[in-house]
């Protein structure tokens, strides 16, 4: 029988070996879903600057072949996770990942660069379809006692995708397969696509909450139009001379942050279902946290655009050259992030959070006195310490962070605030992209010699670093608020809370 509910869903190990198959089945095609997500992100990095040289894309145009992902995954995250709810996390899941494939093969066979900023956005809007119904997927299959296995597999695929995402970007640009140049990059999600959506029609079972809340369209459209009135100008504002408009559209971003507020407190007084859940922020640590997510998407996004094209266009090296160069990076995050979660957390609390922002802050100052230092004829193996640090600090961070910021927000909000976490900090992210604008290519003239390029590009890149290194103290200070001990939230265990409850005390009030 299809279970049309959670409690239904939720219900124990399936005795049937085939039934007990066809779970894992489903497992391994979310999975799969969630790791052409997070290889997205990161292979189109590695190929911007392909893109920019074969394209002749403006700089605005390279900033939203990122930012336009990132803008449109945010606003559609919550409302995406919603319409699981509402209509049936399967429903939503296939058409995300259908139209994830479909935005990826408008991507491949884009004519130009205006083409492929709004596939991007079709693809961004299809990922947040598509991904807040993995973890949704998995609570209806398994029960909690065996989440724990299987988030710990969703940590590897996560790592994994870090990995291995620069590395395919940068062999697929390298190997120009069939005089495709970078387009390999998104067309390999064609096969892969299809096949997740064939499976899941196939394994995945149903499943719709038993009281879902209603869609808040207004919410969504008050946040969507005030990131683009405030990005809209920061990304465009360097190569139109900063005209007066943008000045405007920035401030009226506020007024339109300010409306959201106001119809937010409306609308739970009214219905109970806004966007954004106004009473989390009254608890100190998820307001803290909240921050905190933002402020650190706004530092991811600026570093790793920036260090993309000073690596290939300011000191000349391969994609290939590129990608190998991040591996040390991403081992580090990966590493630091399961013994974070593991052995330090438990032991040390928000010390190790706090410890995570100034070692990261740490390896960026060192990137910046050995870019100063070097020059251009700084190599990879010099790179490496630097980014072994950033990487070490980066996973003290990532991992226990939302454990840390739900802590002390009650039980029956951890979902609308679990789902608030991700769109802060993919927001943060495009705002950061927004950024490189000021922050990166402000510093760069408009007509260079090639061999004005490489010095320009180190010296734009060293700029960028010191933003981040005060963004890296901003997290630092903004940490004091989160709580000295986080408790662990195991998500979807409501349904076995109570059977425990005698055996060890309540985590939340």
């Amino acid at each position: 029988m299809t279970p049309n509910d959670d409690t239904t869903a939720h219900g124990r190990p399936a005795t049937d070996p085939a039934a007990d198959r066809s779970r894992w089945l489903a497992l391994a095609i979310v999975m799969t879903a969630a790791f052409m997500d997070l290889v997205d992100v990161t292979i189109v990095n590695i190929a911007i600057p392909s893109i920019e040289r074969s394209e002749h894309a403006s700089v605005s145009q390279i900033q939203w072949i990122t930012a336009g992902y990132a803008l449109a995954f945010a606003a559609g995250l919550i409302t995406g996770g919603r319409l699981g709810d509402i209509h049936g996390r399967k429903r939503l899941f296939l058409i995300g990942i259908g139209g994830f494939t479909l935005a990826s093969a408008l991507c491949g066979f884009a004519v130009n660069p205006e083409m492929l900023v709004a596939s991007r956005i079709l693809q961004g809007g299809m990922a947040a379809l598509m991904v807040p119904q993995v973890l949704s997927i998995v609570h209806a299959t398994f029960p909690a006692h065996e989440r724990g296995k299987v988030f710990g597999l969703f940590g590897a695929i996560v790592g994994l995708g870090a990995v291995s995402g620069p590395l395919l970007g940068a062999l697929l640009t390298e190997w120009d397969l069939f005089g495709l140049g970078w387009r390999p990059i998104f067309l390999i999600n064609l096969p892969v696509g299809i096949a997740a959506w064939l499976l899941g029609s196939r394994f995945i079972t149903e499943s719709k909450a038993p009281k879902a809340l209603k869609l808040d369209l207004v919410g969504v459209a008050l946040v969507v139009l005030g990131l683009l009135m405030l990005l809209y100008p920061l990304t465009r504002g360097r190569e139109l001379g900063w005209p007066l408009w943008g000045h405007l559209s920035m401030a009226g971003a506020l007024v339109v942050f300010a409306a959201l507020v106001a119809y937010e407190r409306r609308k739970a007084a009214r219905d109970g279902s806004p966007l954004v859940e106004l009473s989390l922020f009254r608890v100190k640590s998820f307001a803290a946290g909240i921050a905190v997510q933002t402020v650190f998407g706004v530092a991811l996004g600026i570093f790793f655009l920036v260090w993309t094209l000073y690596m290939q266009i300011g000191l000349g090296w391969s994609p290939l050259r590129a990608g190998l160069t991040g591996v040390p990076f991403s081992i580090a995050v990966s590493t630091a992030a399961g013994l974070s979660v593991q052995q330090l957390v438990p032991r040390f609390g928000r010390k190790v959070l706090q410890a995570g922002a100034l070692v990261m802050g740490a390896g960026v100052l060192l990137y910046l006195w050995e870019a100063h230092r070097y020059g251009l004829g700084i190599t990879s193996f010099q790179m490496a310490p630097p980014l072994i640090v950033m990487g070490v600090g980066m996973g003290l961070i990532v991992a226990p962070l939302t454990d840390a910021v739900l802590s002390e927000v009650p039980r029956e909000h951890a979902g609308s605030a679990s789902g608030l976490i991700n769109t802060v900090q993919q927001m943060g992210n495009a705002l950061g992209l927004g950024l490189v604008s000021v922050v990166f290519f402000g510093q760069i003239g408009d007509r260079l010699t090639p061999a004005q390029v490489g010095p320009a590009f180190v010296h734009a890149f060293q700029y960028a670093l010191w933003w981040v290194a005060g963004v890296m103290g901003v997290i630092f200070l903004l940490m004091a608020a989160l709580p000295k001990r986080p408790a662990q939230h195991v998500e979807g265990a409501a349904e076995e809370e109570s059977a425990a409850v005698e055996k060890r005390p309540e985590l939340v009030s």
